[in-house]
């Protein structure tokens, strides 16, 4: 085919073919009988290629230093690979960015506020042209995220709505000033693939300074919240710098609604059943503020020993902190087994017949008194267990398991065909340790576990087991 066909076909212009014939990327074609430049299909089908590498970043040069070595070689050198694999580092990183960017639109789709001047969802930030609300709202509504804040806006009660919306009881949330504490978590969160480590800092801090200056402000503040782990962490978060900043606010703090029996989040709730709870809102009283305060403070401590007291000893000004505190100390290692209370319920749950990582979070949660994880969490669970050359699950076909989404698609991960391994079946059975196995490596607040410093957690004696 002549040269304009081919330029047509491939979506670009006859000067970019030139260029690309100069660059050394495309070979020099042969000429029919008239003298006239004659290509192929493979051609149409190389500039296609070389379009869709650049639309993922790749520079042509880049392009260029590939298609080289392979000539050459075969295969890229050592250099190369390092090259390609940081090319894929980026390529993530933008990935992870249009998924935040994805939520945030999600958020303004789902947004029923009034006025953009004091609102805090993303429609209202990117009219303000970035800038914090122009006036602090005279009533501001804190949630546990999206789901119950979108149904808030549209209630009759008016004001705006700040989802607090951090995972504390995964990652690191040790005992350091505010700004760093902001910064570990971004660091933390951008890691797991929610989005760059920048624009989760700022996220962060725009909701500390919302609420903070609403509570200077002297104005009207409700936490709304609920008893499960998730919730009661938050609480504790937001409770702990109202009482620093000596201002007073509000609560709604539930764990059950009437007329649901399996009550599981404000969530669930109806904008008119939301209503209903209004009447039952409290003053948090100093003592709840100190409470929080401490308790916030033993979250953080590099050992759980004041952590485990406020698990046994709970607080009267805040009912649902102890149970939610005994759950979070599951997550330690269990003396028999070294197993977490997240990952004994996966592992009993795919035992169960739970084939894919998307029916085992729905076995496992109903193994929960109250869910408190999404399922990107549990399946990051599914990884870390099930990832490794020595590993307690694996695919049907005996392949470990691939990185968790958003490091992965969700579509493909979800269906995968899962099975336990026979070092699963030996942990679960209590006669081997997952710890000495696969080792350790996480966070409890701001307690960093690993094989030198495995503290663990009796469920069935509710006591703390210090490291050998």
């Amino acid at each position: 085919m002549r040269v304009g066909e081919v330029a047509t076909r491939a979506g670009v212009n006859v000067e970019t073919l030139r260029y690309y014939e100069r660059r050394g990327l495309l070979p020099e074609p042969q000429r029919g009988p008239s003298g006239h430049r004659r290509y192929d299909d493979e051609t149409v089908r190389f500039v296609r290629a070389i379009k869709e590498a650049q639309a993922v970043g790749f520079t042509l040069a880049e392009i260029g230093d590939y298609l080289r070595a392979a000539r050459r070689s075969g295969s890229p050198s050592q250099a190369l690979r390092v090259r390609m694999a940081a090319k894929i580092d980026e390529i993530d990183a933008r990935i992870a960015g249009l998924r935040r960017m994805r939520e945030e639109l999600a958020r303004v789709v789902g947004c029923a506020c009034d006025s953009l001047d004091h609102c805090t969802c993303g429609a209202a930030y990117l009219a303000r042209r970035g800038q914090d609300a122009l006036t602090s709202p005279s009533l501001l509504h804190v949630t546990n995220g999206e789901s119950a804040g979108n149904t808030l806006r549209q209630t009759a009660l008016g004001g705006a709505v700040l989802p607090w919306q951090d995972t504390l009881h995964e990652g690191p949330v040790p005992a350091v000033p505010r700004a760093e504490l902001l910064r570990t978590r971004a660091t933390f969160l951008s890691e797991c693939g929610w989005g760059s480590r920048r624009e989760i800092v700022s996220s962060l801090e725009r909701r500390d300074r919302q609420l903070l200056e609403t509570l200077r402000n002297g104005l009207h503040v409700v936490l709304w919240f609920e008893h499960d782990l998730y919730d009661q962490l938050q609480l504790l978060d937001a409770l702990a710098l109202a009482h620093e900043a000596g201002a007073s606010l509000e609560l709604v703090v539930v764990g059950s609604f009437p007329g649901k029996p399996a009550f599981r989040g404000l969530g669930e709730l109806t904008a008119d059943e939301l209503e209903t709870l209004w009447p039952t809102r409290r003053a948090a009283t100093p003592e709840a503020l100190a409470a929080a305060a401490a308790a916030w403070d033993a979250f953080r401590a590099p050992e759980p020993w004041e952590l485990a007291r406020w698990a046994s000893r709970g607080s009267q000004e805040l009912p649902f902190l102890a149970a939610s505190l005994q759950r979070l100390l599951e997550e330690l290692p269990a003396p028999g087994d070294g197993l977490s209370g997240t990952e004994r319920r996966a592992l009993q749950a795919v035992a169960a017949g739970a084939g894919t990582p998307g029916a085992a979070f729905v076995a496992a949660q109903q193994l929960e008194q109250a869910p408190f994880l999404g399922d990107a969490w549990f399946y990051r669970t599914l990884s870390t267990i099930g990832g490794g050359q020595v590993r307690l699950l694996e695919t049907q076909s005996g392949e470990p398991l691939p990185l968790p989404p958003p490091l992965s698609e969700a579509h493909a991960f979800w269906p995968l065909s899962l099975r336990l391994t026979e070092e699963g079946e030996q942990v679960l059975a209590g006669k081997a340790d997952r710890v000495e196995l696969l080792g350790v490596d996480r966070w409890i607040g701001g307690s960093h576990i690993t094989p030198t410093n495995d503290w663990r957690w009796d469920p069935a004696g509710r006591s703390l087991v210090a490291p050998r």
